[in-house]
């Protein structure tokens, strides 16, 4: 019996899943800076500086500022102004205003994501074969409302429901964000469940520990999948190999 025939539900993770980063956020932010006439800042320190300026605000405001009620653009225009003073540029407020609109402008679109060729054709197979499809992202609500679409993975055809961190209120690896991937797909059983993530730590584990099936895509053949192989956990190259997987008789994750 095919793992696929026990299975009602099926959850994905986005970036480094479905889609990934196009270029550099030095390139956006070299845009963004060219486009009131300045020049581009330095990409490492530019690199360096958004590292820092949004561990700093997720750690303070964590899943974009939802506790807080801090609006979505107030986040973020938070933590563009922080990478900037961290990375050693520093804007009077009319010029930073500019450079910052085209900066969330182009991370709300699909402008800096590319999604990968058999994304769309493994979710439309799953949900053909009689199972749901949810999102369990740590994204804020654009990923929902504008990224995904302007990618071609829509609600009703691609999958679903979804639960975004800065919708919900919760972020992986807490584990009740998977508990609520659970109750959102008709309160599902975990066992009738597989979680397809690209971490160990956020999506894996906390998968597994409400009992969900979990496996991992190592699309970028990081060195830690090593690791993963050796601690037990299933990791494969794509999504035609999960597909294999699930098709394949005697088949556990």
């Amino acid at each position: 019996m095919s793992m696929l025939s026990k299975l009602r539900c099926i959850t994905v993770d986005v970036t480094g899943t479905l889609i990934a980063y196009k270029g550099q956020l030095g390139d956006y932010y070299c845009m963004a800076a060219k486009s009131v006439g300045l020049p581009c800042p330095d990409y490492k320190r530019m690199h360096e500086g958004f590292k820092l300026a949004y561990k700093d605000m997720a750690s303070t405001y964590p899943c974009f500022g939802h506790a807080a009620k801090m609006p979505n653009v107030v986040w973020w225009k938070t933590c563009v102004r922080d990478s900037f003073v961290r990375a050693g540029y520093e804007y009077d407020e009319e010029t930073f205003e500019k450079i910052f609109r085209r900066i969330y402008a182009s991370f709300g679109s699909s402008a800096p994501y590319s999604i990968f060729p058999d994304s769309q054709p493994f979710l439309r197979w799953v949900r053909e074969q009689g199972l749901k499809v949810g999102i369990v992202s740590n994204a804020e609500y654009r990923y929902q409302d504008v990224i995904l679409p302007a990618l071609s993975l829509n609600k009703g055809s691609e999958w679903d429901f979804g639960v975004f961190s800065g919708i919900e209120g919760i972020e992986k690896p807490d584990p009740r964000i998977y508990e609520l991937a659970l109750e959102r797909a008709g309160n599902i059983a975990p066992e009738e469940t597989l979680h397809i993530g690209d971490s160990m730590r956020k999506d894996y584990l906390p998968a597994k520990s409400v009992g969900m099936h979990a496996l991992i895509l190592d699309r970028f053949k990081t060195p830690d999948a090593k690791e993963w192989r050796q601690s037990g956990a299933i990791v494969l190259p794509d999504l035609m190999a999960v597909k294999d997987l699930l098709t394949s008789e005697n088949s556990t994750c």
